[in-house]
């Protein structure tokens, strides 16, 4: 379905198969999880470059906005990853695709099986968080939200830069090509290449992400980003977070945790970047690409904008992963931790006073 309006209008007119359901939700999981992505990479790279925007971050995704989010992301990247594995194998075993409905029926069941223990351990933070520790007084949950939504605009802006950045490309490269009418996408060696990747590295992603959804949304929570006092996968000789955490602290001792000489979650977080950017972009490019096909220079700028969005958080993040760590970006953060505690309506800890007039 080369039109966006025929696909909208033909999959609610669908009716019988689960097949037709399979691929729009496939596609729908793998667009939401890139964009979540691409939010990612940006906001997790401020811990070391700007970490007051950081703390601003991390305290955004603990409102009830981004908490009914996270819900939804760890549903789209569970979804996706099975019906992934069960796409690799038909692809794999062409014979089998006669099965290919009651296979779509086990990955909703294997999916929803997978979530009910993990929602609930997420929903236990929840909890937690808001009705334990009541971390967000009552009258203050309404000027949270539109915090939330506020601290997010400038990935918006970002996001305008990166597709004039696109168009621009498109443009330059149709004018150098002379590029004639659009035809359809032949299958070239390179083509066949992203076809091959996309099926082994899902399967090399799998362990990757799922080894950090447990650690960052049930082990440790986003919740627990600002309260823990030490950091799953770590040893205690890695140290403990200060009286007052910060989720800058959290990534500090997270990125400076070394076994056997090797900065473990460094290279792990490295792999994850690479492997999910590049899959996630060519999976993008794929979606676009076919609901531009009418037109040379909308594919074209499909194509630039996923390669230009894919270089640009490759870069960042990398660039994060290997900057050397400096003790002071946690000084940075206590004064915007401070900013966090009076807009929820919490008092500052005593430690937290101590720590600010410490440094004046």
């Amino acid at each position: 379905m080369t039109s966006l309006a025929l696909t909208v209008r033909e999959t609610l007119r669908y009716r019988g198969a689960i097949g037709q359901w399979s691929w729009v939700l496939h596609r729908l999981t793998g667009v939401g999880v890139v964009l979540f992505l691409a939010l990612h990479v940006i906001d997790t790279s401020w811990a070391v470059f700007y970490p007051d925007l950081y703390v601003k971050a991390i305290a955004a995704y603990q409102s009830p906005l981004f908490t009914i989010g996270e819900f939804g992301l760890v549903f789209a990247v569970v979804y996706h990853a099975f019906n992934g594995i069960r796409i690799a194998i038909f692809d794999w075993k062409p014979e089998l695709w006669r099965h290919q409905a009651q296979a779509a029926v086990a990955v909703l069941v294997l999916t929803l099986l997978v979530l009910a223990p993990v929602f609930l351990g997420m929903l236990s933070h929840v909890i937690d968080f808001y009705f334990t520790e009541a971390a967000i007084a009552g009258d203050k949950m309404l000027d949270v939200v539109v915090f939330s939504i506020i601290e997010q605009l400038p990935f918006i802006a970002g996001f305008v830069g990166v597709l004039a950045a696109a168009i621009v490309l498109a443009a330059v490269y149709s004018l150098i090509s002379g590029a004639g009418p659009a035809s359809a996408p032949k299958a070239s060696p390179v083509e066949r290449f992203w076809w091959s990747f996309m099926r082994v590295s899902g399967i090399l992603i799998l362990p990757l992400v799922f080894g950090h959804l447990a650690l960052m949304h049930v082990v440790q929570g986003v919740f627990d980003i600002t309260a823990a006092q030490t950091v799953a996968g770590t040893m205690a000789s890695n140290g403990s977070i200060g009286v007052v955490p910060s989720a800058v602290e959290f990534v500090y001792h997270r990125w400076s945790y070394a076994a056997g000489g090797v900065f473990f979650w460094r290279v792990y977080d490295l792999f994850l970047l690479v492997l999910v950017t590049l899959h996630g972009f060519n999976g993008l490019r794929y979606v676009l690409t076919d609901y531009t096909s009418f037109s040379p220079f909308a594919r074209r700028t499909a194509v630039a904008l996923c390669t230009v969005t894919a270089a640009v958080l490759l870069a960042v993040g990398a660039a994060a992963l290997f900057v050397p760590l400096e003790k002071d970006i946690i000084d940075e953060a206590m004064a915007a931790t401070a900013e966090i505690y009076e807009l929820r309506g919490e008092e500052l800890p005593a430690a937290l006073e101590a720590f600010l007039d410490q440094d004046l």
